[in-house]
């Protein structure tokens, strides 16, 4: 094998103001890793992030530690079993699969691993998907006007934080009465809440409810009815997670930078469907280089929430192709 040469970067993007429970942002680092290998060239995104205690530095670290390693021809399987998962296996991994894809003069899904993911049995094109519209924490009033803005998209994803998210569901419907709803609590509900809030969703028609309480808090979901189909997120990372979230949600919400790369992300959607999750995609912050690996598992997913190049004030050159809420494959120029 000929050899590869290394270039890792952190790029700073500037998009939307836009709030969870936990906070607000306007800007958000990536690291890229680019592989390059027979006059071919393979990227991968990755977004690290203070919530599972990762940093830029700290990718960057632990992807130069394995420089020579890469640089002499690590495979995707060996890649595994040397960096944990997370963003920095994430982008390396992506950039392996791109990389890959290129040298094989093939697009990523005609690869064989993902060939057979996607039981399609011909080797056409992904189909396009349809993903969430999300909205950011905020008054009522404001998330009503977004909520009127957007009310032509056929899903929103309501971000809430606690107090007041029936009076910010209620408007939302208000304005938007016909789409369906899907919401995040990014962890910051309590039994309370659940209990107050559920039987109002329910009349709302809210669809899914993803991660209402802290990771560590899990097993309260035990003790509560599920009227309305719960998400684990932030509790969710892997394969090794499903064991001790069967019984207590009825979907995941796998995300490339939690799992480490689409090489788990794949891995993860069979074992989850195999033990009777229904399986949801989803996104950091991210330019369409992040989201174009993710549409792979979007094609078997049943909640696609792939709308981070939305709120970008600019993106990569070859972005993905939003028509609407309607998301359309990755160009080679792009990714895969």
């Amino acid at each position: 094998m000929s050899s590869r040469k290394l270039t890792v970067k952190t790029e700073n993007w500037s998009e939307e103001p836009f709030a969870i429970s936990r906070g607000s942002d306007d800007n958000f680092d990536v690291v890229v890793v680019e592989l390059e290998q027979n006059g071919c060239r393979g990227c991968g995104e990755a977004t690290p992030t203070e919530h599972n205690q990762e940093s830029v530095s700290q990718s960057e670290m632990l992807i130069e530690n394995i420089r020579s390693q890469l640089e002499e021809g690590l495979s995707r399987t060996e890649l595994q079993q040397i960096i944990p998962k997370g963003a920095a296996r994430n982008a390396v991994d992506c950039a392996l699969w791109d990389l890959e894809a290129k040298l094989t003069g093939k697009r990523v899904w005609e690869l064989p691993e993902i060939f057979l993911h996607l039981g399609k049995g011909t080797l056409s094109e992904p189909e396009n998907v349809t993903t969430v519209y999300s909205l950011g924490v905020d008054t009522p009033e404001k998330m009503g006007d977004l909520a009127q803005k957007n009310a032509q998209r056929p899903i929103l994803k309501i971000k809430l934080s606690g107090d007041g998210d029936l009076e910010r569901l209620q408007a939302i419907r208000k304005y938007a009465p016909e789409t369906r709803l899907v919401v995040d609590a990014n962890e910051a509900w309590t039994p309370e809440h659940f209990n107050r809030y559920v039987p109002e969703l329910m009349q709302l028609g809210v669809e899914m409810i993803e991660q209402p309480f802290p990771a560590d808090y899990d097993s309260v979901l035990k003790t509560l009815d599920h009227p309305i189909p719960i998400c684990a997120d932030e509790s969710c990372h892997d394969t090794d997670d499903l064991d001790r979230l069967v019984g207590l949600y009825e979907f995941v919400n796998i995300k490339l930078d939690k799992t480490g790369g689409l090489t788990e992300a794949l891995r993860l959607q069979d074992a989850a469907e195999s033990k009777g999750f229904r399986t949801m995609v989803g996104c950091m912050s991210a330019t369409s280089l992040g989201i174009a690996p993710a549409f792979i598992i979007a094609q078997r997913a049943k909640i696609v929430d792939l709308d981070a190049p939305l709120y970008l004030y600019e993106d990569r050159p070859f972005p993905m192709k939003y028509d609407g809420s309607i998301v359309q494959p990755p160009s080679p120029e792009l990714w895969g």
